[in-house]
């Protein structure tokens, strides 16, 4: 079993191959190599037909109107060409362990959930449109398998009553990932403020499902807590297809990895201490310093000693402690002062 919380210790950078296939195993099965090259932990499929996602009908509610890259087509055509068929699952999942990837999907009905489950699918992800199907989450949730949920249509209740749900069925990871269902999304629709909001409120794995074009939103979501990221994935966007326009291609896929990356390296940790680096770069503190020679028993004034780089001389904040103190020695311009060299009495 998948340990979700152990999983996400760095960000788990997930590459969402969806239509990308564009209808050909082969090109499925290089997208998941070149996925791997890339710098992706896993590949995540979507298991469903037309017939298990919609209904063949000419009605009007069943024409894509909603202002999306696919308007004017029938749900059922468009599910029809974008789905990936149930018999290259196996080999799918295959090809991805031999590449070290993990492989998992979103199933989109029982017969997807029960047919994944012969596959031994050790994460299950809840698409963005089916987090309100609520008989479908609970179903999913009594495999006992960490769960991934997309918020791109929730409201606040919809999240609530999803987390709810799967809880109800026993305990199981879960990871909530902040999504704008549009496609492409617009990057000011992004709001990824969200991302710990949602760790703090729901008590989940925070994450991003992005459809924003490029590669920005991934990056600031890592700084700000996200430990799961999903991204469409394509070999060359010259090979088209229903998600083309708004998925990574290679090297695109491969700099937001090192990005996300180096960005969980700036992060680092809550700790004052200097490092080595800083503790050299003390060296261009402020201290105080001799600038005019001084004579044994002659006192420190402003005119002779500074506050200056670089910063092997006494601390700056002892300025005002010795200004009109006594020196016991010579000194010259140019010497650090040390507090030894000072009668305090």
């Amino acid at each position: 079993m998948i340990d979700l919380n152990e999983l996400t210790k760095k960000v788990f950078i997930v590459a969402e191959l969806s239509a990308n296939h564009n209808g050909s195993k082969k090109v499925a099965i290089e997208t998941i190599k070149a996925a791997k090259i890339a710098g992706a932990d896993a590949i995540k499929l979507q298991t469903y037909t037309a017939d298990t996602i919609t209904i063949k009908s000419k009605k009007k509610d069943f024409i894509i109107n909603s202002g999306s890259i696919w308007d004017g087509d029938y749900y059922y055509n468009l599910y029809k060409n974008a789905h990936t068929p149930w018999d290259w699952h196996k080999e799918l999942f295959n090809v991805a362990r031999e590449e070290g990837l993990i492989c998992f999907s979103s199933p989109f009905d029982f017969t997807a959930v029960d047919f994944l489950e012969e596959l031994d699918n050790p994460i299950y992800k809840i698409a963005s449109f089916e987090i309100t199907d609520i008989p479908l989450i609970k179903y999913i949730s009594s495999k006992g398998k960490p769960i991934i949920i997309s918020t791109g249509i929730a409201n606040i209740d919809d999240i609530n009553l999803a987390i709810k749900t799967i809880r109800s069925q026993g305990d199981c990871d879960i990871a909530v990932l902040k999504c704008t269902s549009s496609y492409p999304a617009p990057i000011n629709e992004a709001n990824l403020l969200m991302i710990n909001d949602i760790k703090k409120r729901f008590n989940v794995i925070p994450g991003l499902s992005d459809h924003t074009l490029g590669i920005v939103s991934p990056i600031v979501a890592t700084c700000m807590g996200a430990k799961i990221i999903e991204k469409h994935f394509i070999l060359d966007k010259s090979l088209g297809g229903p998600d083309a326009s708004f998925s990574l291609d290679r090297k695109q896929f491969k700099n937001m990895v090192q990005a996300i990356r180096d960005a969980e390296k700036s992060i680092g940790a809550i700790d004052y201490t200097l490092t080595e680096n800083q503790l050299k770069g003390k060296d261009f503190s402020r201290s105080l310093y001799v600038i005019k020679d001084i004579k044994k028993g002659e006192v420190l004034t402003d005119k002779n000693i500074k506050s200056i780089r670089p910063g092997f001389g006494l601390h700056p904040k002892y300025y005002e402690e010795v200004i009109g103190k006594k020196v016991n020695k010579n000194l010259e311009r140019g010497m650090p002062l040390k507090i030894n060299f000072i009668e305090f009495k």
